[in-house]
């Protein structure tokens, strides 16, 4: 377990699957309450099983803040169906691609968001070269909050914002 200022970020167990399903669904009934258009499927169970499988594969995380859930994500190191369709096949898999990165609502705006980004980089395992994510296009906030935590957006596509960030600096661009 990583300590992270006053969260702490650890792997999900199989033991913590409602606890993160109940959050992702909180959080996409949040999203659904102010018509932004993001998450909608899961409300109707779109991806519980996907969920659930990323779980078994110790590719979700849950941030906790005094025993209690704050905030969720999955990092791939494998595409998923999604991500092929969005951004093409990796076909030497430099890539680690984050999704479902949740914050409960009333955990919203407290830095968490950006503290998960941090952790991600600082504990990437080696050989990777970039994170990857999407988002809904229209969602205008969390699109400016990739943004503002290194991404760089890099194009459209299927109405979703294509966003990478370099994990590590590659030789020839060094400064010696």
């Amino acid at each position: 377990m990583k300590s992270l200022k006053s969260t702490d970020i650890q792997r999900a167990s199989r033991e913590d699957l409602q606890m993160i399903m109940s959050l992702l669904k909180d959080c996409a009934q949040w999203l659904k309450d102010r018509n932004i258009d993001q998450w909608r499927f899961l409300l109707g169970g779109g991806e519980d099983t996907e969920i659930k499988r990323a779980i078994q594969r110790n590719h979700t995380y849950k941030v906790t803040w005094n025993e209690q859930l704050v905030a969720t994500f999955t990092l791939s190191p494998e595409q998923t169906e999604w991500d092929e369709h969005i951004f093409g096949k990796d076909e030497v898999h430099a890539s680690l691609y984050i999704h479902r990165l949740a914050v409960r609502p009333s955990f919203m705006n407290k830095g968490i968001g950006k503290e998960i980004v941090n952790w991600i980089q600082a504990n990437v395992e080696q050989g990777r070269e970039y994170i990857k994510l999407d988002c809904v296009a229209n969602n205008i906030k969390l699109n400016q909050f990739y943004v503002e935590n290194g991404f760089e957006y890099i194009g459209e596509f299927d109405n979703h914002s294509k966003y990478m960030k370099p994990l590590f600096r590659r030789k020839d661009e060094r400064n010696f």
